[in-house]
């Protein structure tokens, strides 16, 4: 039997990447990846009072597939267009509260946290995402020939957003929280950025810390990958909820590294208090503590529904 064909819709971030990617791969799709673009101002309206129409958005989009997975706002109104387009000879799944009508949908994925209800909304814990038990084995070797402690603490760091600014006096008290806690306390430090990690801090994490500490300066997966198999523990910067949920498939203890909000932040309170209360996480502060958790796998339980609604369903 072929393989069925995946489109993914994102506006091509790391976290919406690693969202509908990990969906896909756990359908077993055969997919293709395009970056949504909105044409002119519609980039500033939402999707609840942009019209269903194809020049909204610039890509064009031939039926070279089955299953339509979407994530993020830029994205919804693509899909919901296919989805009129093609009808029942598709199914599309958007990931994340497409702030729409569900209906537009044949699925809706959404963390618990948000409290999004619907017939067709499936529900999981924390972000899902791409990332694989057997990969983190695979990339063990790429790091371990700089490492010379028993000890390894990783740092995952994301970047500024609308809640979070990355001031310099933030990041250093992080990096002094990471010096006393793990660092003096025989640890070596494997510092990881991410997309959004601006320069200036990578340049301030080379010139803080010591040179027997990791310091990997660019997007590199097989460094993380290879860091979350090698620590003890994981440290993450509050800013992203999809990172924190891609070390919590480790079942190793995860620091958050706290930052004050510039503005309100209900949703990421609600997914730290979630996180805390299946034990998978704890602030990072003064001093550090030794704890287990069940792995979380969200992506395979939400794509084995899936799988399951597939074996009814009739694209012809």
């Amino acid at each position: 039997m072929n393989k069925l064909k995946g489109l993914l819709l994102t506006e091509g971030m790391h976290g919406m990447i690693s969202q509908v990617e990990g969906l896909a791969n756990a359908l077993d799709l055969d997919f293709i990846h395009e970056k949504i673009e909105l044409n002119n101002f519609w980039k500033l309206i939402p999707p609840k009072i942009t019209p269903v129409k194809g020049f909204v958005f610039r890509n064009e989009m031939s039926k070279k597939f089955d299953i339509v997975i979407s994530c993020g706002r830029k994205s919804v109104i693509p899909s919901i267009y296919l989805k009129k387009k093609y009808k029942n000879k598709i199914m599309n799944i958007h990931i994340q509260d497409p702030k729409v009508s569900l209906h537009n949908f044949d699925f809706i994925v959404a963390p618990e946290h948000d409290g999004l209800e619907g017939k067709n909304v499936l529900k999981s814990k924390g972000a899902i995402h791409y990332l694989k038990t057997e990969e983190l084995d695979n990339n063990i070797e790429y790091l371990k020939p700089q490492i010379n402690k028993e000890k390894i603490v990783t740092l995952v760091v994301g970047g500024p957003n609308k809640y979070y600014d990355y001031n310099e006096s933030v990041i250093k008290e992080i990096f002094s929280k990471i010096n006393q806690n793990f660092i003096v306390k025989g640890y070596q430090l494997i510092f990881i950025p991410s997309m959004r990690t601006p320069q200036r801090v990578i340049n301030l994490a080379k010139n803080y810390f010591d040179k027997e500490q990791i310091i990997i300066t660019e997007v590199d997966k097989k460094a993380y990958l290879s860091s979350l198999k090698l620590c003890d523990y994981i440290v993450v910067t509050c800013d992203s909820t999809s990172m924190i949920s891609e070390a919590a498939m480790t079942g190793k203890p995860i620091y958050v590294a706290q930052m004050r909000p510039a503005r309100d932040n209900y949703r990421f309170k609600k997914f730290f208090e979630l996180f805390k209360s299946l034990n998978i996480i704890k602030d990072l502060e003064d001093s550090i503590e030794k704890w287990n958790y069940d792995k979380l796998n969200e992506t395979y339980k939400i794509s084995r529904y899936i799988k399951e609604q597939l074996k009814n369903y009739d694209f012809s």
